[in-house]
């Protein structure tokens, strides 16, 4: 007799996602997080509908150049930690970032995935970093980007994270009123072990702050979320900068979107600044898990269960 797939844990939520164009030509930090500010004030009215997000999602390095060789320069210390974060106060924060948001969702009242910004570490190495933020301004987890962007296309792009960044070494889920989150950074949706991981441990959705580029985003940005959201059946969304217009700088793909648990686009922008409104509907999520149940249907007796390891 078949199996079926039990319900998941958690309740519906709306999500918001800015796809933020730099102040400028984005090399002033100040002009940055003053803008991430305003267009997080934006994003909480709503939109054209007036329903207010409960999550509010900022793009991968918002607040810097996305260039290897200012990641240093533009870095700054968090000095949170998985073992620390019950004690971290906001207050004593080296960050202006850190501040800047957790401030913005206190007065919001909003969870919000802070994109990713250099980080500094009590060591000197250099992360690339993504803070999560609850209602209460906490900040409550910060994802170090795992996998680095070490990638060498002939014809197409050369682009090397680890010259100057150091990978994460921790898995980062978020636990929401609503239930868990999970928070990867670009290229780590490339790597399906940890959005299957995180699924595993009930997450509802993976979000990835990301900035795919013009070789890479046409390829593979539309393929790789709706991978990730039907062999896991949960949603998956990726918060791109907008692209920039001008200058010899990274350009970003853009197109931020969100994808339900059978790999449906629920909504997406073009290249340009934007905000991108999406309800996560957990009806969605027990449908694709009752009629195409592989959440009880795999096989562990064959292959791994990769989220034990």
């Amino acid at each position: 007799m078949a199996v079926s797939a039990p319900p998941v844990a958690g309740r519906n939520f709306r999500l918001a996602m800015i796809q933020l164009a730099a102040a400028g030509d984005g090399t002033d930090k100040a002009a940055n997080l003053a803008h991430a500010k305003d267009m997080i004030a934006q994003a909480v009215k709503g939109g054209k509908e007036g329903k207010r997000p409960d999550v509010v999602v900022l793009p991968e390095i918002f607040n810097s150049p996305y260039a290897t060789g200012v990641f240093r320069k533009y870095a700054e210390r968090i000095g949170w930690s998985p073992e620390t974060k019950d004690s971290y106060d906001v207050a004593q924060s080296e960050s202006e970032s850190v501040k800047l948001l957790s401030e913005a969702a206190k007065e919001h009242g909003i969870w919000l995935i802070g994109g990713s910004i250099p980080e500094l570490s009590p060591d000197d190495k250099v992360y690339n970093s993504s803070p999560t933020f609850s209602p209460d301004g906490k900040l409550v987890a910060v994802h170090r980007k795992v996998h680095l962007f070490d990638i060498d296309i002939p014809g197409g792009i050369t682009f090397k994270e680890s010259e100057t960044l150091t990978g994460g070494d921790w898995q980062t889920l978020i636990e929401t009123d609503f239930g868990k989150i999970g928070v990867g950074i670009c290229y780590d949706v490339r790597f399906p072990e940890l959005a299957m991981t995180a699924a595993r441990k009930g997450a509802i959705a993976m979000i990835y702050p990301s900035a795919f580029n013009l070789t890479t985003g046409p390829l593979h940005w539309e393929l790789l979320q709706r991978a990730r959201a039907v062999d896991n059946q949960i949603y998956v969304a990726m918060c791109s900068p907008a692209r920039a217009t001008e200058g010899d700088g990274y350009k970003a793909w853009g197109h931020s979107g969100v994808y339900d648990p059978m790999g449906k686009c629920a909504d997406k922008l073009e290249e340009k600044e934007g905000i991108l409104y999406a309800d996560i509907d957990m009806d969605a999520i027990n449908k694709a898990r009752s009629g195409i149940p592989v959440t009880v249907q795999r096989r562990f007796d064959i292959y791994a269960d990769v989220s034990k390891a």
